[in-house]
This record gives C-alpha cells, sequence and structure tokens, in this order.
C-alpha cells in the first residue's frame, strides 16, 4: 500500500519540516516562475489527454478552519503525483506552514499538528514556491476541492502577489459519473466505500494519498464506461444539463 511506503518520509519531515526539498526562489524569481506556469498552462490541451497519459498532481491542506478571507490560514499541505491511474508513490509533497500563534487546541487534537512544528516551519511565500515547482502545470486533484482552491487563491496573492490559476479538479467529477448514485461526503465516507486505507486522517499528505487512490478508483471507473479524456466527462456533464 502507498500509505505504508511514505510513514518513514512523514516522520522525518515531522522531525525537520524546515528543510526545503526543492530550491528556494527570491521574491522576483518567485513571480515570473509563476508567470511562466501560467504561461505554460495556457498553452496545455489538458482536456484531451488521453486517461493514461493525463498528469496531475492529488493534494490536500490543513487549516485553522474554513475561511481564509476571515483569517483562517494554511497550516499544512501534502501532494502526490500521478499518471493516469497510477500513483507515484516517490514523488510526493509535504510542509507545515510557519504560524507563531499554533493550532487550537481542537485543531491540534484533530491533526496532531503541534505549536513547535508550526514556529519551526518554513513561511508561507517559501512553501508555496516549493508546491509549484512540484505541480509544475499539472492539473491539481482534491476532495471537497472549493475548500483548497479557496485557500490557495488567498494564500498565493497575499503571499505571493499572483492570482491562482491551476485547474482544480474535485474527485467528484469522475465519482457521480461512475455511480451517481451514491450519496457520499467526507474522505472517510468514500475510503470506507471503495476500501481505501487512509492510515492517518487528517494529515495532508495521508489524506493526499487517499484521495489520490479514491481518484484511481473514479479513473478506472470512467475508462469502463468508454469515457476516454477529460473532455468527454465534460461534454456527458453538458448533456445531462
Amino acid at each position: 500500500m502507498v500509505m505504508n511506503q511514505v510513514v518513514q518520509f512523514v516522520k522525518q519531515m515531522s522531525g525537520r519540516l524546515n528543510s526545503n526539498t526543492y530550491t528556494s526562489l527570491s521574491n522576483p524569481q518567485n513571480i515570473a516562475y509563476i508567470r511562466n506556469l501560467q504561461r505554460e498552462m495556457k498553452k496545455n490541451d489538458v482536456l484531451n489527454i488521453p486517461f493514461d497519459e493525463l498528469n496531475v498532481v492529488v493534494f490536500d491542506i490543513e487549516t485553522t478552519g474554513f475561511y481564509p478571507y476571515n483569517g483562517d490560514r494554511i497550516l499544512t499541505i501534502g501532494a502526490v503525483r500521478m499518471r493516469g491511474e497510477q500513483i507515484l508513490e516517490e514523488e510526493t509533497f509535504y510542509s507545515a506552514v510557519y504560524n507563531d500563534e499554533g493550532p487550537s487546541e481542537e485543531i491540534e487534537a484533530l491533526t496532531g499538528i503541534t505549536q513547535e512544528q508550526l514556529r519551526n516551519a518554513p513561511p508561507i511565500h517559501d512553501v508555496l514556491s516549493e508546491f509549484y515547482q512540484f505541480v509544475k502545470s499539472d492539473i491539481l486533484v482534491a476532495h471537497h476541492s472549493s475548500h483548497e482552491k479557496h485557500f490557495m487563491k488567498h494564500a498565493s496573492w497575499i503571499a505571493m502577489k499572483t492570482n491562482f490559476q491551476h485547474r482544480i479538479i474535485d474527485t467528484s467529477f469522475l465519482t457521480k459519473i461512475v455511480e451517481p448514485q451514491l450519496n457520499l461526503f467526507t474522505l472517510d465516507e468514500y475510503c470506507n466505500h471503495y476500501g481505501i486505507n487512509n492510515q492517518l486522517r487528517h494529515h495532508a499528505l495521508y489524506d493526499a494519498l487517499a484521495t489520490a487512490e479514491l481518484w484511481s478508483e473514479g479513473i478506472r471507473g470512467v475508462k469502463k464506461l468508454g469515457y476516454v479524456h477529460l473532455n468527454d466527462v465534460y461534454t456527458h456533464i453538458a448533456m445531462k444539463r
């Protein structure tokens, strides 16, 4: 199982969250890099890439709450790269984000994130720089993606003064096609339904890995139904309206 193979990685990162896996960029370089990514994304015709060749980055964030524009902040970001339905278990990203206040007692109990981890973590602009270098121009996938999108838009503008333009697709984009009768909502419910083992719930990397398995289930399902690429799915949805 993928999650077993990253246990050691998570333990190491928990002890040295300020270690940089990717080269840090100065602020002008940040802006130039993001703009180059945005130009590249505009040129990519990702909707017609066959599912077997489609590169995505599945990610998850842990936050202090639900409302970034009311002061809630990103605490951790976890991500894993996929090609088609294959989870590339060696290509993962994880970092906490500096916060001098630390999490609330409720959030610490839920996530296991401690004040010490946040105080030793890199600032948000460094974390976003590394995250975007990891993602490149790939599509992002998340469970309940509106949550991630709102926080990424807010953080990207506050920390880097750039608009967030990556395409984010929700896992339900595929699962609603494959099993439209399902009335599931939480990641836990989907994991139980598909037999996905999430060893450490509310840890950004483990939740990203579980979400990646859910996305993989969705790809296998739509391929069985005859869909070849994302454009087929968009066409199906448009015809249903």
